[in-house]
């Protein structure tokens, strides 16, 4: 059974807080610097103070007869709790202050403008909840209203004690539970809103990535898309395909330097800007000088620019017009043939680099059957052991062409080509991946 602590000897309500207060803060009010407003910001008072500075307890009661209701407190390394005395919830938003560790509520305080009653002891709990919603809460009530108590802690109070039963040890004991148990709330209040604000961004990205408009062609699509980024969906990759009224299927891959969120949502624009120009019928140098507008406007820096490949697809599948701005050359695929890169002699700047820059169409050859394969210089860029040599067009095109031999193509092809790169890196690549492929069957 706990060991009763002598009482303090009682004060009239009106000097009891100042005697509390100036007992450990070092000297009468008046000879002291004014004690901070309410003028705390809520920023300031995201955690409580830690647990090895001194323990200090805003008490808030209304006790007309003067009895002290707190004996003298503790804590686990013998040094005084420094106490503070509200008589309502003006005072204790004054004297809350972001060292304070605890709140001790007397539930029998009455709400403001009402006197004391049933039905006032949860307003004010609720009050003082909402007046600091990081603080640790210990409600106080009689020992014959232990129910109230209950109710107070489905409301949000951290525990209750019993106001016959309190002493020294079992308060100190109260308030340390109280604050390490307000941490774990607050601590798995952010896990959860964590898990819920990632889950939103993986389906928002995920929404974000394109789905091919091919209906109608008799060409097979398939693609690889590894962000940078760790915990990622989108990067600063971006590609996409569609399917125009005459026939021809236009393709595109592209990157925006960086691989940030910003790059991200600038990919996802351009992509959009993308199809919704070829769709209205617009290809070649036309297409990407709108497209360099649409990044000149959206980029929120004049150094960002983006590199791009399009190809559009004659309706018979045996020709294309490719265009390049800054990016690498697609590889193509044909039976009897080692796989190479298309030319890329009239290669035109990346977007956003040279205002009024041109972008030539050239037109390539492909035959009855064949396989495009469009990717990003993450592709190309990944190191080949710890020499730090990267592995280039030329590596890539050998990598190709030797899985081409071990009889992969479509899906299987891509994502050995990626996981090989990978492996050839030492471990995950830093920058963002996107590639697609484009079969032709005969």
């Amino acid at each position: 059974m706990p060991v009763p602590v002598p009482r303090q000897r009682a004060l009239p309500a009106a000097d009891r807080g100042q005697a509390q207060t100036a007992s450990h803060g070092g000297g009468p009010p008046a000879a002291r610097a004014p004690r901070p407003e309410a003028t705390v910001e809520k920023g300031d008072r995201d955690t409580a103070p830690a647990l090895s500075s001194p323990l200090t307890l805003l008490l808030i009661e209304d006790d007309p007869g003067g009895s002290p209701i707190v004996p003298e407190l503790f804590d686990s390394s013998g040094k005084p709790v420094r106490i503070r005395t509200a008589r309502n919830l003006t005072e204790a938003a004054r004297l809350l202050t972001d060292d304070v560790h605890c709140i001790l509520l007397d539930l029998a305080l009455p709400a403001p403008g009402r006197s004391a009653g049933a039905g006032d002891e949860l307003t004010v709990l609720k009050q003082v909840l909402e007046l600091a919603p990081r603080h640790a809460v210990l409600a106080l009530t009689s020992s014959g209203d232990a129910e109230r108590g209950a109710q107070a802690v489905r409301v949000g109070a951290q525990d209750y004690l019993l106001r016959d039963e309190l002493d020294g040890r079992l308060l100190s004991r109260a308030i340390r539970y109280a604050v390490e148990r307000k941490r774990s709330d607050t601590a798995e209040r952010r896990l959860a809103e964590g898990k819920l604000i990632a889950q939103e961004n993986r389906r928002l990205e995920r929404g974000l990535l394109p789905t091919p408009l091919l209906d109608g062609s008799t060409l097979r699509f398939a693609s690889r898309y590894r962000p940078g980024r760790s915990r990622a969906l989108l990067g600063g990759d971006f590609y996409d395909a569609v399917r125009t009224p005459d026939g021809t299927v236009h393709a595109m891959i592209g990157d925006v330097c960086g691989h940030g969120p910003d790059e991200a949502a600038l990919g996802v624009e351009l992509r959009i800007a993308w199809r919704a120009l070829t769709l209205a019928g617009l290809c070649g140098d036309e297409l990407l000088s709108t497209l360099q507008q649409v990044l000149e406007h959206e980029r929120s820096d004049e150094e960002i620019f983006a590199t791009l490949c399009t190809v559009d697809i004659a309706p018979d599948g045996r020709r294309a017009g490719l265009c390049l701005a800054g990016h690498p050359s697609p590889l193509v695929m044909t039976p009897g043939r080692p796989a190479e890169l298309l030319p890329h002699d009239n290669n035109g700047p990346a977007l956003g680099l040279l205002s009024g820059a041109r972008w030539p169409r050239m037109q390539v050859e492909l035959g009855a059957q064949w396989s495009l394969m469009l990717y990003t210089d993450g592709l190309i860029e990944g190191r080949i052991g710890e020499g730090g040599e990267r592995l280039g067009q030329d590596g890539m095109v050998e990598l190709v062409r030797r899985q081409i031999a071990q009889g992969l193509r479509g899906e299987d092809l891509l994502r050995e080509a990626v996981n090989e790169v990978r492996e050839l890196n030492g471990g995950e690549l830093t920058d963002d991946v996107a590639v697609v492929l484009l079969d032709r069957e005969p």
